[in-house]
């Protein structure tokens, strides 16, 4: 398959195609993404060779339009391989995830000249990026402490970012500050931060309990110079990159990545329960399992139609994206908690064990609660938008 034979522009794919590349993905993930988990479980880290596995076989660029290289997967299409991805192990998932989804944010406001030297290098594999926008002593968004003051033809940045994926192993940080001496989002800038810039401390932090072998950074800048020309956007814009170039595809794509992690769950308590005999009968013949097992099955598919739902709202540049964004990751993590817990229920004490493969699903599932906003930042976004339409609404 060739990465013309997916169009972007039209929302249609040839369907024989589609079926064909997401049986190709089902078998990645069924076979060498399978190995790969095992020994990132064992080494707790990522070996390059996977970046540049999922790079060759053009897993990286699914989402990113053909003219820049990439297949033009519709974002709703590309979901449907986003939850085969979701299946396999976190890391490899959050790789796919990530990468086909930041070139959007840097895009939307660069130049000709920005778009060749950060946009394409991300999507050809060539270069990475990492979200850069949580800090340690604020709240994510407009109460950013980090600031830049200006010189000339350079800004000059101070302060500290943490919890960033990807952030010791990158060539870019995508990094949100502030102009000194502003508040509220009108002083924010987008930043394309070089991460060999001078005034950087990198410090990888622990290992997490779940999503293991990603690298998290936390990151200190020291008057560390970024030049004018990598800025994206206005100053005072900074949040739009973040919010609706970025976090709001990725909360649409992380909730059908919880929908991926849930099914995986579900197929794994499935198998359990029609091998584990108990008393002479298999576990799914008792009803208290059989009743959990249907329970996770309406789980699954009510999140997934949820999320399909807000992401073709999203194409289509509907004004409901952000409440249903945010309501489609509230809804699938949510969903995830409950279909992970029964889960590792019908397996019994045996899945609490480290041998099996419900026990690394249960881990990695608990990152979902807070990746791209935890549920009380989603409920806020989706309480202010409803309350505020409703209010318009009424004053009519």
């Amino acid at each position: 398959m060739t990465q013309n034979e997916l169009p972007t522009t039209t929302g249609v794919v040839d369907e024989t195609e589609f079926a064909a590349l997401k049986a190709e993905v089902a078998d990645y993930v069924a076979g060498p993404a399978e190995r790969w988990a095992q020994r990132i479980e064992r080494d707790a880290e990522v070996p390059d060779a996977v970046f540049a596995e999922l790079r060759d076989r053009g897993y990286l660029s699914l989402a990113a339009p053909v003219e820049y290289g990439g297949r033009g997967v519709p974002f709703s299409r590309y979901l449907e391989l986003m939850e085969l991805f979701s299946m396999s192990h976190a890391s490899i998932r959050m790789i796919v995830h990530v990468v086909n989804g930041i070139w959007r944010a840097i895009d939307q406001f660069a130049t000709d000249e920005q778009r060749k030297r950060f946009v394409l290098p991300v999507i050809a594999g060539e270069k990475r990026a990492a979200f850069t926008l949580t800090e340690p002593t604020a709240g994510t968004g407009a109460d950013l402490r980090c600031s830049v003051t200006r010189e000339g033809d350079t800004y000059f940045l101070s302060g500290e970012k943490h919890l960033i994926t990807f952030g010791v192993n990158c060539d870019w940080w995508l990094l949100f500050a502030r102009l000194a001496g502003t508040t509220g989002k009108d002083g924010t800038v987008a930043l394309m931060v070089d991460r060999d810039a001078a005034g950087v401390t990198v410090e990888e932090m622990a290992e997490t309990m779940g999503v293991r072998g990603t690298d998290h950074a936390h990151l200190t800048f020291d008057r560390t110079p970024v030049p004018v020309g990598n800025r994206l956007g206005e100053e005072g814009r900074g949040l739009e990159v973040a919010l609706g170039g970025f976090l709001q595809p990725s909360r649409i794509s992380v909730a059908m990545s919880c929908v991926g992690l849930a099914r995986r769950a579900h197929e794994l308590a499935m198998a359990h329960a029609l091998r584990r005999e108990t008393f002479g009968k298999k576990l799914a013949q008792r009803q208290a399992i059989s009743f959990a097992i249907a329970e996770n099955a309406a789980d699954i598919e009510a999140a997934r139609a949820l999320t399909l739902h807000a992401a073709r709202e999203w194409e289509a540049g509907s004004p409901q994206s952000a409440v249903l964004s945010s309501a489609s990751k509230l809804t699938a993590v949510d969903m995830l908690t409950r279909v992970t817990d029964r889960a590792l229920q019908i397996h019994g004490g045996i899945g609490y064990w480290s041998t099996s493969p419900i026990e690394r699903v249960y881990r990695d599932a608990r990152a979902q609660r807070f990746e791209e906003g935890t549920n009380e930042i989603q409920k806020t976004v989706i309480a202010r938008e409803v309350l505020r339409e409703f209010a318009e609404g009424s004053a009519e």
